[in-house]
C-alpha cells in the first residue's frame, strides 16, 4: 500500500460470516466490510477530517502526485451515473465511465481477481449508504510522457491483472479464502512486491519485499529476511493490532492496520497466515538506493506538538543523540516500557539490515497508529518537527548506532541515504529515463539511428 492518511469510516456492526463460496468469498458480507477490506477510504479520503470518498487525497508516487477521485455517488462529481457494469471496469480494469485510464496507484490489478458478488455488493454500498459529495475533487497533473492516459492501455496489457479468482480444490477453505484476500481486495503485493523497469509487478518475486516510497514493505515469505521465524500468533497480532514480539507497525503498515486489517474478521485474519505460510519462499528483494533530489517530499502529519525542543550539537555522537532523543522512551538498554508501549529495540526487525529505509523514515516521521481506541505516537523528527529537527547526518548517526548496538550486525547508514528518504524515496529508473535531458538524448540518437538508416538505403539503391 503507498503513504497515506485515511478518514475512518462507518463499518457495518452487523456483517455476518457464511459458509466459504466460490473463490474464498464468505457470503453475506456487507458492502461496507468489502469497502474496509479492500481500504478504499485509504485514497479517497483527504485526511482524518475529510468528508469520506470525496477524493483529494494526493498519492505520491514515482512519477509525481496522483489525486485520488470522488466516489461518492454524487452524479455530477463522482460515481452516481455509473452502472454495475461501468463500476467493474473501473475497479477491476483502470477505466472510468467516460473511457479514461486510471493511473495504478489505484491497484486495480488486484482488484481484477475479485469476485462477481463482492464487487455488486461494494457498487451496492457506493450507491445507496455512501453520503453524495458535490464538489470535485482536484485533477491529476503528471508531467508528460506520464501525462498521457492512453500509455495505461499498453501497460493494461502487461500488468492489468487477470480475471476473477477462482477456488483451488486441492487447498482448504481457509486457504482460499487467505490467497483470496492477499492477491484481491487486500492487494498485498501492491506494496509488498519489487517493481520492475516499467513499474509493474514483478510476479516472479511475489511478496518479496518492495519499495514504497521512503518506506520498504518487508518480505511477507518464508524466505531469508522473511516471515520464516514468526509464529502464527505473533503474526495474527500483527495484521490485527500492528504489535507482534519484536515489530511494530509504522508508515503505510500502521495506516493499513488502523483502517483496514484490525477490522477483519478473526477468521479472514487467520485466512491470511495460513495463505502467507504456502507461498513460495524468496529472499528479500533489494531496493534501489539510487536517488535524485527533485523527487515530491513526503510529509506526513506532525503529532508532536506537545514535546519540548532539545540542543543538540551538530557533532554529538549517536549515543549522545541516542540519550537525547531516544532513550526517554526505548530505554537506555533499549528495552522498551515493561507495558510495551514502547518497543523494544534488542532485536526488532526495523534494525535488519533491509529495512534501513524503514528505521530512517520512522525516526524522520515518527509513528500514529490507532487500534482498539488505544493510540501510540512517536513524534516525527523531519524539518519543521516541534520537536526537535535533525539533520541528515545527524539521523544517520544515531540510525548507525541503534543499528549497530541493538540490531543484528553493525551498520553505516549515510547521510545520503537520509536525504533519500527525506525526499520521498529512491526514484525509479523509468523516470529517470523520461528526464527532459534524457529524451533529449535519446531523442537525437534515434534520429541519428535514422539518419544512418536511411543513408545505408541510398547507398544500396545506388549500387543496383
Amino acid at each position: 500500500m503507498l503513504s497515506k492518511t485515511i478518514s475512518l469510516f462507518a463499518l457495518c456492526a452487523g456483517a455476518m460470516l457464511g459458509p466459504w463460496g466460490a473463490a474464498g468469498h464468505a457470503e453475506q458480507l456487507s458492502g461496507a466490510y468489502i469497502a474496509t477490506t479492500a481500504d478504499c477510504a485509504a485514497c479517497h479520503t483527504d485526511g482524518k477530517n475529510g468528508t469520506p470518498f470525496a477524493g483529494g487525497y494526493a498519492i505520491t508516487s514515482p512519477m509525481g502526485s496522483i489525486i485520488a477521485s470522488n466516489i461518492t455517488p454524487s452524479k455530477e462529481f463522482g460515481i452516481g451515473d455509473y452502472s454495475l457494469r461501468d463500476f467493474s471496469r473501473a475497479v477491476r480494469e483502470g477505466v472510468r465511465k467516460d473511457g479514461a485510464h486510471l493511473y495504478p496507484a489505484m491497484p486495480y490489478p488486484a482488484y481484477s481477481k475479485m469476485s462477481d458478488a463482492d464487487i455488486a455488493a461494494l457498487y451496492d454500498y457506493f450507491m445507496n449508504d455512501v453520503a453524495p459529495v458535490d464538489v470535485a475533487a482536484p485533477q491529476t497533473d503528471l508531467p508528460f510522457p506520464f501525462s498521457v492516459r492512453m500509455s495505461m492501455a499498453g501497460w493494461n496489457l502487461l500488468y492489468g491483472g487477470g480475471a476473477p479468482l477462482v477456488d483451488d480444490p486441492a487447498q482448504s477453505p481457509e486457504w482460499n479464502r487467505g490467497r483470496y484476500l492477499v492477491e484481491g481486495p487486500a492487494h498485498c503485493g501492491t506494496c509488498h512486491t519489487p517493481r520492475n523497469l516499467l513499474m509493474g509487478s514483478k510476479t516472479s518475486a511475489f511478496l518479496a519485499g518492495g519499495a514504497v516510497g521512503p518506506w520498504f514493505a518487508p518480505n511477507l515469505t518464508p524466505g531469508a529476511g522473511g516471515l520464516s521465524d514468526w509464529s502464527d500468533a505473533d503474526l495474527s497480532a500483527y495484521l490485527s493490532t500492528g504489535v507482534a514480539e519484536h515489530a511494530r507497525a509504522s508508515g503505510p503498515m500502521a495506516e493499513a492496520v488502523e483502517f483496514s486489517l484490525q477490522h477483519l474478521n478473526d477468521s479472514d485474519i487467520a485466512a491470511i497466515v495460513t495463505y502467507l505460510r504456502t507461498v513460495p519462499a524468496q529472499d528479500t528483494a533489494q531496493a534501489d538506493t539510487a536517488s535524485m533530489p527533485d523527487i515530491a517530499a513526503f510529509v506526513p502529519a506532525d503529532h508532536s506538538a506537545n514535546r519540548s525542543r532539545h540542543t543538540l550539537a551538530d557533532d554529538a555522537s549517536g549515543a549522545q543523540l541516542y540519550e537525547t532523543v531516544c532513550a526517554s522512551c526505548h530505554g537506555l538498554s533499549g528495552q522498551g516500557s515493561a507495558d510495551g508501549t514502547y518497543p523494544a529495540l534488542t532485536g526488532n526487525v526495523t534494525l535488519e539490515p533491509a529495512q534501513s529505509y524503514n528505521l530512517i523514515s520512522t525516526i524522520l516521521d515518527g509513528v500514529s497508529r490507532t487500534v482498539d481506541g488505544h493510540e501510540t505516537l512517536m513524534p516525527a523528527f523531519h524539518e519543521g518537527s516541534l520537536v526537535q529537527p535533525l539533520s541528515d547526518d545527524q539521523v544517520a548517526t544515531v540510525a548507525s548506532y541503534v543499528s549497530t548496538k541493538f540490531g543484528t550486525e553493525p551498520a553505516d547508514i549515510t547521510a545520503q541515504e537520509v536525504a533519500t528518504v527525506r525526499t520521498g524515496g529512491p526514484v525509479a529508473l523509468l523516470v529517470k529515463m523520461a528526464a527532459p535531458g534524457v529524451m533529449a538524448a535519446i531523442g537525437a540518437a534515434l534520429v541519428l539511428i535514422l539518419a544512418g538508416l536511411a543513408v545505408m538505403l541510398w547507398r544500396r539503391k545506388r549500387s543496383r
